[in-house]
């Protein structure tokens, strides 16, 4: 499977959203950028497409818009609770914001993971 990477313009997007505090780690996963807290994945680039992780009461006020679909980094393998934001969206930070604050806080509910080693994962 060859995995898509993103442009510096999406790069650049993403790194604009993710909130700048302590707890919040971005890191590469699956060769693009992605936005941990407690260990736990919130939101991501795909190549230029941005997904995010969300509760089960937002999943259902977020599908409702046009062009949301689930987050499938593998064909036929799509990951629970993760959705693609629609690419109408990619340069309006106004629409974004709002899903990364809610997937930031949902996740951070969440149990820290814990590495093999017994050590919190940052």
């Amino acid at each position: 499977m060859k995995v898509p990477h993103p442009s510096e313009k999406s790069d650049e997007f993403f790194r604009s959203l993710i909130p700048d505090e302590p707890r919040v780690i971005l890191r590469p996963m699956f060769g693009n950028l992605a936005g941990f807290v407690n260990g736990n994945l919130f939101a991501g680039l795909f190549g230029d497409s941005l997904f995010v992780r969300l509760s089960e009461k937002d999943r259902i006020e977020f599908q409702k818009f046009k062009d949301v679909k689930l987050f499938e980094p593998m064909q036929g393998r799509p990951m629970k609770s993760y959705f693609v934001v629609p690419k109408s969206w990619m340069e309006k930070p106004e629409l974004v914001r709002p899903w990364i604050s809610k997937a930031l806080e949902s996740t951070r509910k969440m149990p820290a993971k814990v590495s093999r080693r017994g050590k919190t994962k940052q």
